[in-house]
């Protein structure tokens, strides 16, 4: 029995708690804001503009669900213009060496996915 399946079978559940983290966490943005969070406390537009490509309808809401789920924490000041400040929970912190091996392995094994990848696209190829 694979650890996956012991972890299942200890939970109870089926895997549904694994598969409901891996969604959050393996969406498009969150391991990019938690790894951009990694060391400091960082102002939205900062964290924008640390992030290439990310909208700011897609900061926010990432930004939003990480807080909601315990990862990230926000604290507004009360000043003029008000500053509003992320950084990383305890628990959020605990993401930041899984995350830095899954990109490791990720750089690693990109050439290799690639190749696979053209040759079963090659194979699936009608004979011309």
């Amino acid at each position: 029995m694979s650890t996956y399946e012991r972890t299942c079978l200890i939970r109870g559940d089926g895997g549904r708690t694994i598969r409901r983290i891996l969604e959050r966490i393996g969406n498009k943005w969150t391991l990019l804001v938690v790894a951009t969070l990694h060391d400091e406390r960082m102002r939205f537009t900062d964290l924008q503009q640390r992030i290439p490509g990310v909208s700011q309808r897609m900061l926010s809401l990432t930004l939003r669900q990480l807080e909601r789920d315990g990862l990230v924490s926000r604290t507004a000041y009360a000043e003029v213009p008000p500053r509003v400040e992320y950084e990383l929970t305890d628990v959020g912190r605990t993401l930041i060496d899984p995350a830095v091996r899954l990109a490791e392995w990720a750089v690693e094994h990109d050439a290799d996915i690639e190749r696979s990848q053209q040759r079963y696209d090659a194979r699936q190829q009608p004979d011309r």
